[in-house]
């Protein structure tokens, strides 16, 4: 198939609408559903991310993006028995699989912003994973292939029009590759940099210079999902998975702000006393995550007022503190993070070290390096420069 007709472009009024080759055939088949525009930005950005963090690291690999950037990205590491009650899997009664693993860090890392989705995978989908699927809301999905039984159960989700993608893992796109804004075309080569090159983590101005093998797989981690968010961009890395992801903003302190922030709700996710909310059984995952998410923020008495938490809780819970948040955040360590290009001043370093940062990797170059070198220096953290630049647009 050379092409394939759109319902519209990324708004209602904006058709005709199609993807098309010019030369040669599309390298996805749609096995169910009817994606839109936006969909397939998602599915392709999202896609190369995927293949591009199995090929660096081994592992199976999901991410789960919105209006073209992730929300999550990971690969398939054990969940501990907290990170299952924070992703809402520890109900499930079938083992977690590898991709699956994967599937729930991504979707779990940030999951307001994950909720309506487009996820993909770096392997076949298996029915662990179709299954974990099934329970979120969520537009489509793209993998390389499908188990017999993941794809009859994909297919009847969202009453039969759920989005499934397959695409040919093989196909290499042109070297050049070219877009269109306002009538003018737009030509460059692609961004083909390999970011699991462990000579990118050899210039380490700053005096710790302990990059763990561990932390530096964090550290691919962070620049591979960089690749593909909007710019400008910084990525938070725990264990195997982005736990904050900041796009699109302006200025870089605000992204790092941003991500921080949503790596510190991930964080808090996981304190006892947000663990052990006492939720009505009926209340549905997502509007427990916005429950949450308000409970953990200064407008938690929004959550809490009279008439409200009757609503949502069995009892009314006692409020988790100023004082009690900036405890526990204080507890998150050996967080790595990414940068998509230099950080001008050494205030990103210390929102960074505030969410337990650790490990930096960004490109350099900054008139102000000697200024980050020392921030970091005064907390001892290791910072490497890569001299490579991922801006993504």
């Amino acid at each position: 198939m050379k092409e394939l007709a759109l319902k519209y472009g990324c708004n209602p009024n904006q058709k005709p609408s199609r993807i098309y080759m010019e030369e040669g055939e599309l390298p996805i088949e749609v096995l169910n559903g009817r994606p839109g525009y936006i969909n397939l930005l998602d599915a392709l950005n999202s896609w190369q991310l995927v293949k591009e963090l199995k090929a660096a690291t081994g592992l199976p690999a999901a991410a789960s993006f919105k209006h073209v950037s992730p929300a999550g990205a990971a690969v398939g590491l054990p969940l501990s028995d907290t990170l299952k009650k924070i992703y809402f899997v520890d109900d499930v009664n079938f083992e977690l699989t590898p991709l699956a693993n994967a599937y729930a860090r991504a979707r779990g890392a940030d999951r307001m912003c994950s909720y309506g989705d487009f996820c993909a995978l770096s392997d076949t989908c298996d029915e662990a994973t179709a299954l974990l699927i099934k329970r979120e809301v969520s537009d489509g999905v793209i993998a390389p292939d499908y188990t017999p039984e993941a794809l009859k159960i994909l297919q009847d989700k969202r009453k039969g029009t759920y989005n499934v993608l397959k695409i040919d893992p093989n196909f290499i796109p042109a070297p050049i590759e070219c877009k269109q804004v306002f009538g003018v075309t737009f030509e460059q080569g692609r961004n083909e940099v390999k970011l699991d090159d462990p000579t990118l983590f050899e210039n380490i101005p700053t005096k710790a210079k302990n990059l763990t093998p561990e932390a530096i797989r964090n550290l691919i981690i962070a620049l591979i999902t960089l690749k593909y968010t909007q710019s400008n961009s910084v990525c938070y890395v725990k264990d195997g998975q982005a736990i904050g992801i900041g796009a699109g903003q302006q200025s870089r302190i605000h992204c790092t702000r941003l991500a921080g922030n949503k790596a510190d709700e991930w964080w808090l996710r996981q304190c006892p006393k947000v663990i052990n909310l006492p939720f009505k059984e009926s209340i549905r995952r997502a509007d427990r995550d916005n429950t949450i998410n308000v409970y953990i923020s200064d407008e938690y008495e929004d959550v809490l007022a009279d008439g409200v938490w009757q609503n949502l809780f069995t009892e009314k819970p006692a409020p988790l503190t100023r004082e009690e948040r900036k405890e526990w955040i204080a507890k998150n360590t050996g967080v790595a993070l990414g940068s998509d290009a230099f950080f001008p001043f050494g205030d990103n370093i210390e929102r960074a070290r505030k969410s337990g940062v650790e490990f930096i990797a960004q490109a350099g170059g900054s008139v102000r390096d000697d200024n980050v070198i020392d921030t970091c220096n005064k907390y001892g953290i290791t910072m490497a420069f890569t001299g490579v630049r991922l801006f993504h647009h």
